[in-house]
């Protein structure tokens, strides 16, 4: 297995990470009753990287993606095993409050799933539940900058109250699930093969965005996309049978892969 600090694609041109990771993940382990999903999966996760998951469908990657942010908690019959830390500690810890530790992470899914209320109302939601701004003025300042963010807000600015977000288009409620995400002030964005359900052109434009907030998130994508992966991904971990068989330098996984099924896979001789 590559070195799981190497990333030359770094913002700083670095080879080598010198700060310690967001999160590190170690052995980590999933069953569902008697099926095993995850085996002793290995993994850090670095400030300021789009690491992506790849792999066959029904390989561990969601599964993997919703152990960080313990997306598991409550699903009967789960048990997980091993240790996911976070800034060097135990999210699992009885004296980690879920709720605060899953307000780190935003979440994109495949199919976009903007809320039935105004454009308005789906990015103010997360802020105002969590407290985060102290006032209806900030509140709407931080609206704007979210919208802003993921390249929305010139598109919608004289409807936010009018318009419902699932009155728009495909790519653009994707956009405000991330402007959505944006708005608790993550420090890891999760995306669940955010491009699955939309056309090109918002496919380059999430693409893009994805790149702009590596600036001051991690972001862990799921994507089946090779071509997408090669393009915005710092490094890449390739899952088979709910092992992570091999991570490494996007450039190095795409030309010299070690193991076998990660170079048939990328290949595309199935999957």
């Amino acid at each position: 297995m590559f070195d799981m600090r190497y990333a030359p694609h770094s913002p700083e041109g670095a080879t080598l990470r010198n700060a310690p990771p967001v999160m590190t993940i170690r052995n980590l382990s999933l069953f569902y009753d008697e099926k095993q999903a995850l085996d002793e999966v290995n993994f850090d996760l670095y400030s300021n990287e789009i690491l992506a998951f790849i792999g066959p469908s029904g390989c561990g990657k969601s599964t993997a993606l919703k152990c960080l942010n313990r997306m598991h908690d409550g699903t009967r019959g789960v048990r997980i095993v091993g240790d996911v830390c976070m800034d060097g500690h135990d999210i699992h810890d009885p004296a980690i409050d879920p709720p605060v530790h899953r307000r780190r992470f935003g979440w994109v899914a495949q199919k976009p799933n903007p809320f039935p209320t105004t454009i308005w109302e789906n990015v103010a939601y997360g802020a105002r539940i969590h407290g985060l701004m102290p006032n209806r003025a900030a509140l709407a300042e931080h609206v704007e900058l979210c919208l802003r963010r993921a390249h929305l807000w010139e598109e919608v600015k004289d409807n936010l109250h009018r318009q419902t977000g699932t009155e728009l288009s495909g790519g653009q409620q994707q956009r405000l699930c991330i402007a959505r995400a944006l708005a608790t002030q993550p420090d890891v964005l999760l995306m669940d093969e955010p491009t699955g359900s939309v056309d090109p052109i918002a496919t380059a434009r999430i693409e893009d965005l994805m790149l702009e907030l590596r600036e001051d998130h991690s972001v862990v994508v799921i994507t089946h996309s090779m071509m997408q992966a090669r393009r915005v991904a710092d490094r890449v971990a390739y899952f088979h049978l709910g092992k992570l068989l091999e991570i490494g330098p996007t450039e190095m996984m795409f030309t010299a892969a070690r193991t076998p099924e990660a170079r048939a896979f990328i290949a595309g001789k199935f999957g």
